[in-house]
């Protein structure tokens, strides 16, 4: 029994080892009393116009002050990053992803039992280096069984390791054989080793329950799923796999502990379901219709559209027609096809957009692809930015820490070589990123 659990620690200690090297590179930031950076243009409050030439002064991992113009007080010990030639802006935000791995269909299903909670590890610690590296200093991961991402949150904020600040919801609830089911698609005589009991719920104490145990890991948010899942290994479809009493008790529980509640549905039906219900944010939210739209407005709930799962399934499609099994596969063309609808819908009504892309169905590092696709489905550059930032602070509770660069806020920042306002494919290229003070990357 505790095997898998000392593989998956030494994992971790070794995983840290390898990101020393990370941390070695921010050393300097770290002992200096002052950092300031001089930024060529500066979206200190996404939303709001950007400003010019700017010096950020920065102490203990935190915004002191911004200054107009190129600003250098006098602090013999102090250390000046130069970024005059750059447009700097907030570490971004993604508020949907499975750090753990990024396999997919049938080599997706055959990993389960036979790649280890070891090497899970190793490839969750990778899978966070790629995301910091890529700009995104946030993430809210949502659903791990294993406790390797709570675990990389911690390694995380203690720094033995790079990685951005998780916001983790351990295993995502889900009904039997709905979308977070593990045993769908396996042997019936594998579902008692397959089933780890504490993520699926029937009824509602069964669901009240449910939420009391990730509460007691130590989670930061809960996860639940209201309707079927374009990955699911059965072909029950896209719509609601919850009674309207069992979704009651999953947010009221959860709101209970102070946990906010991100909702996996597809489906019309779970959608309005999850927001009648009190959810905080909906994820992929593809068929939302009129009454949800209302639902979204009343409650103030945000929406996180995932596009970028489309990129994932394209590119894996492309290596090979067979990566998904039948039934998932026709799932998939669907969602293809009516990727960006429920965008175009939201957007412009005035319903709140979080960024989140679901990487590990789409691939990780490329988390800033998301921003093209928003654009494509009806959003300005601005209003991606602002999803990305301001809105997925506020969605995951620390819009006090991070989402704007104010003074007494967290140092997250990025800089990127052209103007993200006009053309948000350049934050598919970050050249440089601090992650409270200390920096990550840093590309001359």
């Amino acid at each position: 029994m505790m095997q898998p659990l000392a593989s998956f620690s030494l994992a971790l200690v070794i995983t840290a080892s390898l990101g020393a090297s990370a941390g070695a590179r921010s050393a300097s930031s770290e002992s200096a009393s002052l950092v300031i950076v001089h930024a060529g243009r500066l979206l200190d409050r996404p939303g709001h116009a950007p400003r010019g030439p700017s010096t950020i002064l920065i102490r203990d991992g935190r915004v002191e002050a911004v200054r107009d113009g190129f600003v250098t007080p006098d602090a013999p010990s102090a250390e000046v990053i130069d970024l005059r030639t750059r447009f700097v802006l907030p570490g971004l935000i993604d508020c949907h992803v499975h750090l753990r791995e990024e396999r997919a269909g049938v080599a997706g299903q055959l990993a389960t039992v036979t790649v280890s909670p070891a090497m899970l590890a190793y490839e969750a610690g990778v899978a966070a280096r790629k995301t910091i590296e890529a700009g995104f200093t946030t993430v809210r991961n949502l659903g791990d069984s294993a406790g390797i991402t709570l675990a990389l949150r911690d390694a995380i904020a203690a720094r033995m390791l790079p990685g951005p600040r998780i916001v983790d919801a351990g295993a995502g609830i889900s009904a039997t054989a709905g979308h977070g089911d593990p045993t769908l698609g396996f042997r019936d005589d594998l579902h008692e080793a397959l089933d780890l009991d504490d993520n699926l719920c029937d009824g509602i104490e069964s669901c009240r329950r449910a939420v009391r145990l990730q509460v007691r890991r130590g989670v930061d948010v809960i996860k639940i799923a209201a309707t079927g899942g374009v990955n699911s290994r059965i072909g029950l479809g896209l719509g609601a796999q919850m009674f309207e009493d069992e979704v009651k008790a999953l947010v009221d529980t959860a709101h209970m502990y102070g946990k906010k509640v991100a909702v996996h549905a597809h489906g019309a039906d779970g959608i309005n379901l999850a927001l009648a219900a009190g959810a905080d944010s909906i994820e992929h939210g593809t068929l939302l219709d009129e009454a949800g739209i209302r639902l979204f407005l009343k409650s103030g709930a945000y929406y996180v559209p995932t596009l970028s799962t489309v990129n994932g399934y394209l590119e894996r499609l492309q290596r090979d027609a067979n990566t998904y099994s039948p039934e998932v596969r026709g799932k998939i063309e669907w969602r293809i096809k009516i990727t960006g609808e429920a965008l175009r819908k939201a957007y412009p009504r005035g319903v709140k957009i979080a960024f989140g892309t679901d990487a590990a169905v789409s691939m990780h590092g490329r988390n800033a692809d998301e921003f093209e696709l928003m654009v494509k489905h009806g959003m300005p550059p601005s209003a991606a930015l602002v999803a990305a930032t301001v809105n997925a602070a506020d969605l995951l509770g620390l819009a006090a820490e991070i989402g704007t660069l104010e003074p007494g806020k967290r140092a997250d920042l990025i800089a990127v070589d052209g103007d993200p306002l006009s053309d948000v494919t350049v934050l598919k290229k970050v050249g440089f990123v601090m992650k409270d003070g200390r920096v990550h990357k840093h590309i001359p």
